[in-house]
């Protein structure tokens, strides 16, 4: 197993406590991963669902378990409810573990830019669901969702890489597609409006780095439908990256795309092919 080393990582929208959580993956990153400090931007815990049933699962468990061994070994470890799991931010300014609990928080990355780091369902007004659900409603997106894990269970049988029908399907919603230009746009802005040089976020499960006015959106995605985390090393550089039955760079604050093992430091294993 080959290690990558990086400065910052930002992971949300994890789910645990459902049939969707992909905690095998990310279970698969955070073992493989050194860093020196891991966001945890909301929407970790699914509430709202183990509210119905609760479903958990030896890797659910280890997910947890590895981070506080991370927060144990010198992590800093900073957790930011979202709204699927907003009971913890009645914890906020608390510390458990040695992971500390806040509402939101402000990054300063290796290059001196300040980065204002929240979950994002502030800016949802009225609906406090991500794009999909907003423009097609919960009972199809849950039944979207149970078609994704049949479908790529359909697809490791037959040797073939996982591939999100959910967010495929994002992409050519109109209504998600306007819904999510509408949510970038707005984080930009409250960002700009602070003197921020960078929002980063996750909630509407829509992973991608883009810069809007001037300021650096960053959405570090989900680990339900994409399997993606945001990370920064030791010069700055923002990355995202895609992790599940192999490793890929999905988007860069680069001007010129650099190569994950330069940029990142080593990421060696015969487990992780390039994409």
């Amino acid at each position: 197993m080959g290690t990558l080393r990086c400065r910052s990582v930002f992971i949300s929208d994890v789910h645990l406590g459902t049939r969707e959580c992909r905690a095998d993956y990310l279970l698969d990153f955070l073992n493989s991963v050194r860093c020196e400090q891991l966001y945890l931007v909301g929407d970790i815990f699914d509430l709202w669902s183990m509210r119905r049933s609760v479903y958990w699962t030896a890797d659910q468990s280890a997910v947890l378990q590895r981070i506080l061994h991370m927060a144990r070994s010198g992590t800093r470890v900073t957790y930011i409810p979202g709204n699927h799991d907003e009971l913890f931010r009645d914890f906020a300014g608390s510390e458990f573990h040695g992971v500390q609990v806040r509402l939101n928080a402000e990054h300063l990355s290796a290059d001196g830019r300040r980065f204002f780091v929240s979950h994002g369902d502030e800016f949802d007004g009225d609906v406090r669901h991500n794009a999909l659900l907003k423009a097609v409603g919960d009972g199809a997106y849950q039944m979207l969702l149970k078609g994704n894990r049949v479908y790529n269970a359909w697809r490791r049988r037959r040797g073939h890489g996982y591939w999100s029908l959910s967010a495929w399907l994002k992409t050519r919603v109109g209504n998600a597609r306007a819904y999510i230009r509408k949510f970038e746009e707005a984080a930009a802005q409250e960002a700009l409006r602070n003197g921020f040089d960078g929002y980063i976020c996750g909630h509407i499960h829509k992973a991608g780095i883009e810069r809007i006015d001037g300021v650096l959106y960053c959405n570090d995605g989900d680990w339900v439908e994409h399997c993606t985390t945001l990370v920064e090393d030791f010069s700055g550089t923002m990355q995202l990256l895609h992790w599940s039955d192999h490793c890929r760079v999905e988007a860069s604050d680069c001007a010129v795309e650099v190569p994950v093992p330069d940029l990142l430091g080593v990421l060696v294993g015969a487990d992780k092919k390039a994409a």
